[in-house]
Parts: structure tokens; C-alpha cells; sequence
């Protein structure tokens, strides 16, 4: 392993002093600091949304997401895939989260499986990954040995592969046929990369599963209208989604969501065009489940009916 000085591990001059700043004067220079985080993903723009447009085609063959990190980064990409069966109701095998030494490593560091590279490649044989899936590495310095291995070993299949870091030119972005490497500059704390870089990761990610998410038309306008009602918070989230998509109040939108097994892309649909659920459902299912173009074909077909 290369062991020069990535960036992630350079020392931060403006907080060479930070032990002996007053409480507000350390919060402050965190705070200045953390406003170049924003800046950093931004020019990583362009090759974010090349990467939303591979993940969301593949998603729609039938292919897989699947984010491979260690510590701080496998935890990131975990938290990502996690949050998206209850906010856009995928499927839980969809987006998946894979981090050196396994679920116990969410909770407690597992020493020397970031170092693993031939561990990497097994945990993806282990979830039978293939080239119809697509692999995100995800590491802040760009050489983790375990996401390299994953990384290879997709590679290899043919797969499409995304590495993010916040080390350009490292080996995760050669390994990577779109490299997306925000750099906001050395950690407050020196080397403390759940901080600059992992806000900078959690940014991306937040970008790749949105984004693939509103392609597959899991978002109508700005609403997300494949939520998932879990929880009683969720419900009454479903409900204020129906009311303002179909413009109706609360007792109408309950009343389709009850009829719909509270479904609010179908809810919205059978309000907005006057429909039963059967025919809504039919709808979505013809519009690849995008309520907008599900509205223009039921629009169609009633003036063609007139």
C-alpha cells in the first residue's frame, strides 16, 4: 500500500491552534470550514449526474446500486441505502450498503478489514453481484484496499463502476469509469475525515439516490410520492401529499389513500382523473409509474372519449 500523504491527512493550518480558541472561536472556524463543503461538490456536478443516468438506467433493467466503504464511508453508504425503502419504497435489495467486516462494523470499528482487498471481491460474490448492477466505492482517502477490491472485481464483470473520494487522482478515481472527488481541503481535526470529507460523501450520495429516485418517478414535482406510510408520521405525510398534488382536503385524500392501500401516486392519479384504483393503477403501470405522464395519458384518453 502507498503510504505518502493523501490529501484527507494533510494538516489544516487555519485550526493549527483550535485546542487553545475560546468555545465560539472553535465553533466558528468549524463552521468556516464546513462552508467549503458545499463549493467542493459543486464542481463535482457533471460527473454526478453522469452517474445518476447509469444508476437509473440500470435500476430500470433490473439492476442493482450497491455502495462497498469502510468506517466512516461504509457508514454513509449504508445509511444511504437504508433510507430508500421507507422514503421512495424500493425494494430493500435495490439499494444495498456493503462495509468492511459486516453489520457489526456499523457499530464497532473490525480491525484490518478495510486492509482486505480479496474481501472486498467476496462480499460482492456473496450478494451474486453482476454486470447488470452498479458498484459506488466509496473511500475519502481514494485507497482503501477493500473498496479497490470491489472495485476490481466489477470492473472485471463488466459492471458499471462510480468511485467517490475526496482525493483526486487516487487510485479509487483510475479504478472508476466516473470519478466523482469533491475536495474541501484538510480536516479541523487532522485526518478526521468523518467530518469535511464525510459531509462531502454523504452530499454525493444523497445526489446519486435522489436522483435515481426522481427518474424512476418516485417524485411528482417536489413530492415524494412513493413514500412509504411505515409510521403514523408517514401516513399523515402520504395524506398532506395527496392533498396538494390532487388539490383536495384531508378527508377526500384519506378517503382514495383507503382505496388505494394508500398508495399516493395512485391516490393522485385516480383523484386528479376521476377514476377508480384499478384504473389508476393500470395508468401508472403503462407510464412506467410517473404520475405526470400516468395524468397525460388518462387526459388523452378522456377527450378521445368525448
Amino acid at each position: 500500500m502507498d503510504h505518502k500523504l493523501s490529501r484527507t491527512e494533510e494538516q489544516n493550518e487555519r485550526s493549527a491552534n483550535i485546542d487553545a480558541l475560546s468555545t465560539i472561536d472553535m465553533i466558528r472556524l468549524i463552521n468556516d470550514e464546513d462552508k467549503k463543503i458545499a463549493l467542493a461538490v459543486e464542481k463535482e456536478t457533471e460527473h454526478i449526474a453522469a452517474a445518476v443516468d447509469v444508476i437509473a438506467s440500470q435500476l430500470k433493467r433490473g439492476g442493482r446500486l450497491l455502495y462497498c466503504g469502510c468506517g466512516t464511508s461504509g457508514r454513509l453508504g449504508v445509511l444511504d441505502a437504508v433510507e430508500c425503502p421507507p422514503t421512495y419504497s424500493t425494494d430493500p435489495d435495490m439499494v444495498v450498503g456493503l462495509i468492511a467486516g459486516g453489520y457489526g462494523a456499523m457499530f464497532k470499528a473490525v480491525e484490518g478489514a478495510e486492509d482486505d482487498r480479496a474481501l472486498g471481491e467476496k462480499d460482492l460474490r456473496d450478494l451474486d453481484f453482476g454486470p447488470e448492477d452498479v458498484l459506488v466505492g466509496i473511500a475519502a482517502s481514494g485507497r482503501t484496499p477493500y473498496v479497490l477490491g470491489a472495485m476490481a472485481y466489477a470492473g472485471g464483470l463488466g459492471a458499471h463502476v462510480i468511485g467517490v473520494t475526496c482525493c483526486p487522482g487516487s487510485p479509487v478515481t483510475e479504478a472508476a469509469e466516473i470519478a466523482i472527488a469533491p475536495c474541501p481541503g484538510p480536516e479541523v481535526v487532522t485526518g478526521s475525515t468523518r467530518m469535511k470529507s464525510g459531509t462531502a460523501q454523504k452530499m454525493v450520495l444523497n445526489m446519486l439516490s435522489t436522483g435515481a429516485m426522481i427518474k424512476l418517478g418516485k417524485v411528482y414535482g417536489n413530492l415524494m410520492v412513493d413514500v412509504k406510510p411505515s409510521n403514523e408520521k408517514l401516513v399523515c405525510r402520504c395524506r398532506r401529499i395527496v392533498c396538494t398534488a390532487a388539490e383536495v382536503d384531508e378527508e377526500t385524500a384519506r378517503e382514495a389513500l383507503e382505496q388505494c392501500g394508500y398508495r399516493p401516486k395512485t391516490a393522485i392519479v385516480m383523484l386528479r382523473l376521476g377514476v377508480n384504483a384499478e384504473e389508476a393503477r393500470a395508468l401508472l403501470e403503462q407510464s412506467e409509474g410517473r404520475v405526470a405522464a400516468a395524468l397525460e395519458r388518462g387526459a388523452k384518453r378522456g377527450a378521445a372519449a368525448l
